[in-house]
């Protein structure tokens, strides 16, 4: 497969993400489903867009890189097979990166290259669901709510239940105190997701109905949760 890759590479349509300052992600998917078995993008970027590698494995992409001399690098997409990842692509994936680029390419390879040890490692000792946890509560814990609301709604797209997050709320009051968490958590887009999960497992939708509101209201076009130009 590598070898059919590597001999239709010429003919796949370029998509340069370098001048995008948000979730290139998406825009690279939207393409990506559209396409037809044997057809391929290449992807340009400054610096190895690690996340993008299993978010289209997933939808069935074979992949090639390649280094320019320039720096940047070159991903080569070549679609074998049809896949439907609603179910199983993690939402809301890191959309940080390019503003490294923007200090200094090293930079954004140390950057992409660590979050993919921590967030892909294979075979880790604490599960993705777990870190999530413990991400989310630190980030409440240095006050990084933009962060804590996109890491609850990954940790309930994980299978992590509304009675677990009964708890860790209870917690943030338990050590922040209640007057911390009357003017600052019971105000914030966390809460509000939280609450937004909980009030709507309690009518009765499913996690995809649920999912779908939470990536829309507390997604990249939310400036309290997204990513400003």
């Amino acid at each position: 497969m590598q070898n059919t890759l590597t001999n239709k590479k010429d003919s796949f349509i370029e998509f340069d993400a370098r001048p995008l300052k948000g979730n290139f992600l998406l825009a690279i998917l939207k393409k990506a489903k559209i396409m037809a078995i044997g057809e391929g993008m290449k992807v340009i970027q400054n610096f190895e867009p690690i996340p993008l590698y299993s978010t289209m494995k997933n939808i069935g992409f074979d992949s090639e890189t390649e280094q320019l001399e320039d720096g940047s690098y070159a991903v080569y997409f070549y679609r074998t097979e049809i896949k439907d990842a609603d179910d199983v692509e993690l939402p809301l994936k890191p959309i940080v990166m390019p503003r490294y680029a923007d200090i200094d390419k090293a930079i954004a390879d140390l950057t992409v290259n660590f979050w993919d040890n921590i967030w892909n490692k294979e075979n880790p000792f604490i599960e993705l669901k777990t870190k999530f946890l413990l991400s989310l509560s630190n980030a409440v814990g240095s006050g990084r709510i933009k962060q804590a609301t996109r890491e609850l709604i990954k940790a309930y797209y994980l299978g992590v239940t509304v009675e677990e997050f009964d708890e860790l709320f209870a917690l943030f009051i338990w050590n922040q105190g209640i007057g911390h968490f009357s003017s600052e958590l019971a105000q914030s887009p966390l809460f509000k997701a939280y609450i937004t999960i909980k009030n709507s497992e309690k009518k009765g939708k499913s996690k995809n109905e649920i999912m779908a509101v939470l990536t829309e209201t507390f997604g990249e076009k939310n400036p309290e949760t997204g990513f400003s130009k």
